[in-house]
């Protein structure tokens, strides 16, 4: 079990938005069982309501995550949980939108925290990587099946393999990087990020990262089918005609996820 005199996962709602903060600074918000746990239960509440749209991870003190915490694995304790995988979000994230939001760094399995969001915003001077290979270990968090996927080859086998980190800066020149803040501003920037997106409509958010991420394993024969099914109830829902309706009559859709 863990000692951590307080939770090691905070949340806390604003408009629509569920902020997800890794609180374990003394320990650079390294990933223990509490953790994995807490941002398990974190994006269960999330996808489990209504009144959110989407999700904020990010940390506390100065920075984002430190990867795996080593003692704790140590000590018996498991960074997975569930179907969920490691830190309770890489194999199975959220059915809502989620954005990092990083400062300081992002590492290893802190970096793999990141890849398992669908946006990622980060503070100029960030660095981020995946310097497992330094310790004869691999990035099996998520890293190399993420990554291949929104990075050139050669650049993706720069991290792999010599384990460096590269600054936020190089990052966003890749794509892999939505948004640059200031530092000390990435969760500031997150908030503004989404609220962009948490007045769209709920279904169409959620459909619209299912396809996103889904259409890697179809093959072209099924792709529009596939497509098809995802979409269809989205514009045969009420929040469908909604949209259309207030569009015509020059208002602010009032959605209601059905």
């Amino acid at each position: 079990m863990s000692d951590d005199p307080q939770p090691a996962v905070l949340t806390e709602r604003r408009d629509g938005v569920l902020v997800i903060t890794l609180n374990r600074p003394e320990v650079r918000n390294a990933v223990n069982a509490a953790v994995a746990k807490g941002i398990a239960d974190a994006l269960d509440e999330l996808d489990g309501d209504d009144d959110l749209q989407l999700g904020i991870v990010t940390g506390a003190g100065g920075f984002f995550c430190a990867g795996m915490d080593l003692g704790a694995f140590v000590r018996g304790e498991s960074p997975w949980y569930g179907d969920r995988g490691f830190a309770g979000i890489a194999q199975r994230g959220a059915r809502k939108p989620l954005i990092a939001a990083i400062e300081g760094f992002a590492v290893a399995g802190g970096f793999e925290v990141a890849l398992a969001c669908d946006l990622v915003v980060a503070a100029e001077g960030a660095k981020l990587g995946i310097p497992e290979a330094k310790r004869s270990l691999v990035a099996a968090g998520g890293a190399l099946l993420h990554l291949p996927k929104r990075m050139p080859y050669h650049a993706v086998m720069e991290l792999a393999l010599t384990g460096d980190p590269w600054p936020a800066e190089r990052f966003h020149a890749l794509g892999v990087v939505n948004r640059l803040a200031p530092a000390g501003g990435a969760l500031d920037a997150a908030l503004e990020l989404a609220a962009a997106i948490v007045k769209n409509g709920p279904l169409a958010l959620a459909a619209s990262k299912e396809i996103v991420q889904k259409q890697f394993d179809w093959t072209a024969a099924e792709q529009w089918e596939k497509q098809g099914a995802i979409s269809g109830p989205v514009f045969t829902s009420e929040d469908a005609k909604e949209g259309a309706s207030a569009f015509k009559e020059k208002r602010e859709p009032v959605w209601q996820g059905r």
